[in-house]
């Protein structure tokens, strides 16, 4: 190993991860930065690579193409891990990977090297991500292979090498960010039953005390955010206004007990306003959109593409694959929504599509029904007859009492009734 490039976030952990890959292996150092948005990027964090002893410092803004090809295909797929986390930081790594491995192929160098430490998801996504764009790399985790010094411990190490380094208030928690979300969690967060303290939270307001509600309309094309109230924005820019518009109101609070990919639950807290709102807004409109069987089939989409996101395997042949079809299936997810921001919820209010499913003409009550009610009769004849079949030739499920299946018991006599007969003649 000669040459080595570092995953660079510019704090303490990797300014000292710098000159410790000097020193240990003998290897020249190149740092990565990548600016994902939503207060990534350090200042200066040029300046602290190169007097941390690196040899050349890479910073590449890559918030567009973070939220044009690795956040839009998981919100058009509905692809929340467990229902829950919109994977703000598993989404980031892959495209950290990639730049990894481009680097360092441009660089020439035999290896990459990241921050993680051993008991966390994301030593998985970044090793796994960079064997699959070049096998021939090596990864290295100073972290995992004998770093491993406490905090007192690496300051003491940079002061001694004169590394400059972000002496600040030690944060309580494990923070990750960008433009999609904040991840926090360890302190008190690790007791499932405590309730997260107030800050823990930066990017939304205490719901109780959110300003008055507001609605906002937010347009979409082919699954993808495009507009809000009518105003055409670029990714970046419509992630961010969306956000702190959001945020203000207290919405994006998300408190989840997940399943680690290493096998430990782990409680985190999220912040993610853009992500909660575009969410719902998304979801509202496939409902207008989309068919019944697609949307049941895209629920599986969904709980597998958020897995394979989760588990670091966005290079593999699956999750390509799924994406592909999730893009053919979006082609008609296209119009508005109105979302109504109130005290820490984002609610759909109204929505429309000119490639709307939805016929008031079949689905009203009222004058003007064009639905054919007589034909209802044939329906349910056809629909039913496998169950009668059954049931003719088996007996009704819960007929057979001595069957461990049968689970159905007779209902009258155990429950209340109250039964009213006529009154008898000539009572008044």
């Amino acid at each position: 190993m000669n040459k080595v490039v570092l995953a660079y976030s510019g704090g303490l952990d990797t300014s000292v991860a710098v000159a410790w890959l000097r020193e240990q292996f003998g290897v020249e150092v190149v740092t990565l930065t990548v600016d994902v948005g939503g207060g990534s990027l350090r200042e200066g964090v040029e300046r602290r690579a190169m007097k941390a002893g690196a040899s050349r410092a890479y910073v590449i803004d890559a918030r567009e193409h973070f939220i044009t090809d690795f956040v839009w295909p998981h919100l058009q797929a509905n692809a929340l891990y467990q229902g829950a986390y919109p994977l703000a930081t598993a989404l980031a790594r892959p495209l950290i990977a990639q730049l990894l491995v481009e680097v360092a192929q441009q660089e020439g160098a035999d290896a990459v090297a990241h921050g993680c430490t051993g008991k966390g998801n994301d030593q998985v996504r970044f090793d796994v991500a960079v064997h699959a764009l070049d096998p021939g790399l090596e990864v290295v985790a100073p972290m995992r292979v004998g770093m491993g010094l406490s905090r007192d411990q690496e300051i003491d190490y940079a002061e001694e090498r004169g590394i400059d380094i972000p002496i600040t208030k030690a944060s309580p928690y494990s923070i990750d960010q960008n433009l999609w979300g904040r991840s926090i969690e360890t302190g008190v967060l690790e007791d499932p039953w405590v309730g997260p303290p107030a800050d823990v939270y930066e990017w939304t307001v205490e719901p109780s005390v959110a300003p008055d509600a507001v609605e906002i309309v937010i347009g979409f094309e082919g699954g993808i955010p495009v507009s809000i109230d009518a105003e055409r924005l670029d990714p970046v820019a419509l992630v961010d206004r969306l956000s702190a518009l959001a945020g203000q109101h207290g919405v994006g609070r998300i408190d989840h007990v997940e399943d680690r990919l290493v096998g430990i639950k782990s409680r985190e807290i999220y912040e993610a306003p853009a992500a909660v709102v575009l969410h719902a807004a998304h979801r509202a409109l496939e409902g207008l959109t989309l068919t019944k069987d697609t949307i049941r089939f895209d629920r599986l989409v969904a709980d597998e593409l958020s897995r394979l996101i989760y588990d670091g395997l966005w290079f593999s042949a699956l999750s390509r694959d799924l994406r592909g079809y999730v893009v053919s299936s979006q082609r008609v997810v296209s119009g508005d929504v109105r979302i109504r921001l109130d005290h820490g919820s984002a609610i759909v209010a109204g929505r429309t599509s000119p490639l709307s499913l939805y016929e008031k003409e079949l689905a009203t009550y009222d004058e003007g029904d064009a639905f054919d009610h007589a034909s209802a009769v044939g329906f349910i004849e056809i629909f039913g007859l496998p169950l009668r079949v059954e049931a003719a030739r088996h007996g009704a499920v819960g007929a057979h009492h001595g069957a461990a299946w049968a689970w159905t018991e007779p209902l009258l006599g155990a429950l209340p009734v109250s039964v009213a007969d006529p009154e008898p003649a000539g009572v008044s």
